[in-house]
């Protein structure tokens, strides 16, 4: 399966008063590698909304939190396709600062059609989309730039 990796800078907005992250940016971060994910596949998430009208709403999330995190820290995200059902697709994702994972867990995304009446419905993910997340490219994708990604 598909595979990705970027790095986030932690700034000080994103920690409590007692300089430790708060939480749901674990979550936020989650969001973040899942976007740079589908768009290292070729598939942008503002592409595929404006030019297929197809959104990908999260539909779960969950997250184990093992060590706590601090301003400056530097970490890495490995994201990865984990489940690719008919409609949904589910991606584990994996925080560490050095070679210490801070958290884990995943989102499950859904594969929706906005209708021209304003409604929503998941529809099936097509073939060579399946396949784009299914395969594992020959290179693996490392975003080194944390102070653009946070």
């Amino acid at each position: 399966m598909r595979k990705n990796e970027i790095q986030v800078l932690v700034n000080w907005g994103d920690t409590d008063v007692a300089g430790i992250v708060y939480y749901p940016n674990f979550f936020k971060w989650f969001d973040i590698a899942g976007h740079h994910f589908f768009r290292n596949a070729g598939l942008s998430p503002l592409k595929l909304s404006e030019e297929q009208q197809i959104i990908l709403p999260i539909l779960d999330t969950r997250c184990t939190f093992k060590h706590a995190l601090y301003y400056d820290d530097i970490l890495t995200i490995k994201t990865a396709a984990s489940e690719i059902n008919n409609k949904t697709i589910k991606l584990n994702h994996e925080i560490f600062r050095n070679d210490t994972m801070a958290g884990s867990g995943y989102e499950l995304r859904g594969w929706v059609k906005k209708q021209k009446d304003g409604s929503i419905s998941a529809v099936r993910i097509p073939d060579h989309v399946r396949q784009v997340l299914m395969d594992e490219p020959e290179t693996e994708t490392v975003e080194q730039k944390p102070m653009f990604n946070a």
